[in-house]
């Protein structure tokens, strides 16, 4: 369990950052980039939750769910894979996960009329910043993908799939509450011409 009694600590002065296993990284490595973008995602996520609540208790639900397996996700990105064996059992995300998020999607799909345009963010304020968490997370996965490419450093395949879902279903929650509240916001291909 974690346990935190001061929150500096001054080890991060050099512009580097701890692993959960203990090296040090540039603040800047691509890791800690990756782990740092889920963070930011689950911020988002936080402030949607505070609209959430009051549109659709069910889609918070699934939010609060989802808000915990960020922190799953980022212990496991700060836990590298090393090929060693591990002096503990390190938090990793499971295939149950990425099948939970993908249970929620279809529950909250399976109402919605077909896309016949693509959406514009907007809407409700809940499907509002459920829209920039998705762009976020979306930008946490091409991290890490990236890094998941990059010689030495391990990513692992139910991670990648947890985050490629994570922004397919901020995408249909968005949808969803814009649809009990008069629908989505469409784009209208050059219509300020």
């Amino acid at each position: 369990m974690v346990k935190l009694n001061r929150i500096y600590t001054r080890t991060g002065d050099d512009g580097t950052t701890g692993l959960a296993t203990g090296p040090r990284r540039p603040k800047y490595d691509l890791r800690v980039a990756a782990y740092g973008t889920i963070d930011e995602t689950n911020a988002c996520i936080g402030i949607a939750r505070l609209h959430a609540a009051a549109e659709d208790p069910e889609v918070d639900a699934m939010l609060g769910r989802i808000s915990n397996d960020l922190f799953d996700l980022g212990a496991d990105l700060s836990t590298p894979d090393t090929g060693e064996p591990p002096a503990y059992e390190p938090l990793r995300i499971v295939p149950a996960q990425v099948d939970r998020i993908e249970a929620d999607i279809d529950r909250l799909n399976e109402t919605l009329a077909p896309l016949r345009s693509f959406v514009l963010p907007g809407g409700t304020p809940a499907a509002t910043h459920l829209h920039l968490a998705r762009t976020v997370s979306r930008r946490a996965e091409r991290l890490m993908t990236e890094l998941a490419q990059t010689p030495g450093e391990i990513v692992g395949q139910p991670a990648l799939q947890y985050v490629n879902r994570l922004s397919d279903f901020l995408f249909v929650a968005s949808r969803y509450l814009n649809a009990s509240a008069g629908g989505d916001v469409l784009w209208v291909p050059g219509q300020n011409r």
